[in-house]
């Protein structure tokens, strides 16, 4: 029988010269006794099956182990695959916006935005990037490219004091295409 699956998405992870092999990374995730884990592509998505673990303890974990090998912090954002399809649905966001997105890309959160945190995300939107926050995830949809615009998973931790990290999109719907939830 299959087991559901846990999505793993790592901030810090082959980014500022900060490189982990994928291999490595595999291993660093086996060693806590996590079973049936691949990473995607490289740059901090790792899949595994689900735990008992409570998902909160089971971050928590993660992160104090990723930190105690890497010698650097790790935020872990965990997922399950009924998320990602959710997050790839994009409710926020209508169709006609998705289709006219230079970049569209997702930022996963610890915990909602709260008021003041959305106020201030509101000041930072351009007539290039536009913020639709929506529960653990916000969107960031560019007009132009990503690498054009001002904002950044930098700007966002620094002006809102959060964590986050970033993925694209299709990134993301690649994952819920490979791993989809389970009937």
């Amino acid at each position: 029988m299959m087991r559901p699956r846990l999505f793993a998405f790592l901030r810090a992870i082959n980014v500022g010269g900060r490189t982990v092999k994928m291999d490595r990374l595999r291993h660093l995730f086996e060693a806590l006794d996590l079973t049936a884990v691949e990473t995607f592509i490289a740059s901090g998505n790792v899949i595994f099956d689900r735990s008992d673990e409570a998902p909160g303890a089971l971050e928590r974990r993660i992160e104090a182990h990723l930190e105690a090998e890497l010698g650097y912090p790790v935020a872990t954002f965990l997922r399950t695959p009924d998320d990602a399809v959710r997050i790839v649905e994009c409710g926020a966001l209508s169709a006609a916006a998705k289709a006219s997105a230079g970049a569209l890309n997702v930022a996963f959160l610890k915990a909602p935005l709260n008021a003041e945190a959305r106020a201030r995300l509101a000041e930072l939107e351009t007539a290039d990037d536009r913020f639709f926050p929506s529960g653990r995830e916000m969107y960031w949809w560019c007009r132009t490219r990503q690498s054009e615009s001002v904002f950044s998973n930098a700007v966002l931790e620094r002006e809102l004091g959060v964590v986050a990290t970033l993925r694209g999109l299709n990134t993301v719907a690649r994952l819920a295409a490979k791993y989809p939830p389970l009937p």
